[in-house]
């Protein structure tokens, strides 16, 4: 469901909410059949940690909610938590449960000093979904010992304001979370002697793969931008049309946002932070970048993507940023005639009323998600532990020749060169 859907879904979601209940019920996904794939895929089962979850307030010029995985010490009378997978509209909707899901993490449980300092991971969602959508992801990456935070970035699915100030305003978050950390990190600080500041990685999907790459270095083009909307203007049937619609009226906003000319021709101001080391865009949304702003990228990237994606288009998101990065250690991941959700969390419990609207939010026309699932925890935790932690078996599992998956199209650089 691409995002011009999702706005249209809130639209008529009111009437509904008001005389249906929310009575849960279980999802009609797939069965799972990821067995075979957990033999082939080892980095997708549970690392050694177990994982705890919180969720805190950075105090910043506009506060900023985060959630925060990392290894924790548990007992037998701790409680794991439930994610609930919500989507942010506009007022009077407000966030919307839109499906649930049973997660690993336990509340609030100390933290595991035993291998501190752990690398940082800060994980971008995509645009209004909030951070527990990823919590599958993050907890396994948790498990594996990186200390895992993820803004719920300030926006809604506000078409006309939030779509373009996003683009602005996101990078700007991942610095004030590394700033937090930083902080923090310090003696005395909340996170003293539990994470690296040192190493980091920045992991997004959609919105969030943007941003991802803006905090690796690439930076916005606006004539990229005008030129691809022109070309996906001359037919209807680009999945990029209405992004552009909402987006080149608001060129002028941005480029004044950030103090340039607004009909100029110049690349915006660099979001690069140079203790990002990694970064995972999956499904990044790389309309904004030509090939000289991906060139502007030398750290190890792994770009993931669905070749039936709508919203993020295979060849003007997964693949430009692996051909066009400057990274001596790079990955391409395909999964062919997968679609754009495919990275947000299982939904095992959909409200009642919310069953017609579901969806791609939950679903995939080709793709049982939880085979999706175990190939991403797989390849997302061997990437960072090879870039992170210089795990020479993540290393050695990365090489092109050792890749043999159904349905994935892979090319790598830098790994069993």
């Amino acid at each position: 469901m691409s995002i011009r859907k999702r706005i249209s879904l809130g639209l008529g979601l009111l009437a509904i909410l008001v005389i249906l209940s929310s009575t849960y019920s279980l999802s009609k996904n797939p069965a799972n059949s990821a067995g075979l794939l957990n033999n082939q895929a080892p980095f997708s089962a549970k690392g050694p940690f177990e994982v705890g979850i919180r969720t805190q307030l950075i105090s910043a010029n506009t506060p900023l909610e985060i959630m925060v995985w990392y290894p924790g010490l548990v007992n037998t009378t701790d409680n794991s938590n439930f994610y609930s997978f919500e989507i942010k509209f506009q007022k009077p909707l407000g966030r919307i449960a839109i499906a649930a899901y049973e997660g690993h993490a336990f509340i609030d449980v100390p933290f595991d000093f035993s291998m501190a300092p752990y690398p940082l991971v800060v994980l971008s969602p995509g645009f209004s979904i909030s951070p527990a959508a990823y919590g599958w992801l993050a907890e396994h990456l948790a498990s594996y010992g990186f200390v895992v935070i993820s803004p719920d970035h300030a926006e809604s699915m506000d078409p006309e304001n939030d779509l373009w100030q996003a683009v602005i305003e996101r990078p700007n978050d991942i610095l004030t979370v590394f700033d937090f950390v930083d902080e923090q990190a310090g003696t005395e600080g909340y996170f003293e002697g539990m994470i690296d500041s040192e190493l980091v990685a920045v992991v997004g999907h959609s919105y969030g793969g943007y941003t991802s790459l803006a905090a690796a270095g690439a930076q916005i083009d606006p004539a990229q931008v005008k030129s691809y909307c022109e070309l996906a203007g001359s037919d209807k049937g680009e999945p990029g049309v209405w992004l552009c619609n909402k987006l080149l009226p608001h060129l002028a906003d941005m480029a004044n946002t950030v103090g340039l000319e607004p009909d100029g021709q110049e690349l915006f101001p660099s979001a690069a932070d140079p203790r990002v080391d990694a970064i995972i865009p999956m499904a990044g949304n790389a309309l904004f970048f030509s090939q000289q702003s991906f060139s502007e990228i030398t750290v190890p990237v792994m770009a993931i993507g669905g070749t039936a994606d709508q919203d993020s288009p295979y060849l003007w998101s997964t693949h430009p940023t692996y051909k066009y990065t400057s990274s001596a250690h790079k990955v391409r991941i395909a999964l062919i005639d997968a679609e754009h959700m495919i990275f947000t969390g299982p939904c095992e419990k959909i409200p009642f009323h919310l069953l017609p609207f579901s969806g791609e939010f939950c679903s995939d026309s080709i793709w049982n998600r939880s085979d999706a699932h175990t190939l991403i925890k797989h390849f997302t935790t061997a990437f960072l532990l090879a870039e992170i932690k210089n795990d020479t078996t993540a290393i050695s599992a990365l090489a092109p020749e050792g890749i043999d998956f159904n349905n994935v199209d892979y090319e790598a650089i830098g790994y069993g060169d």
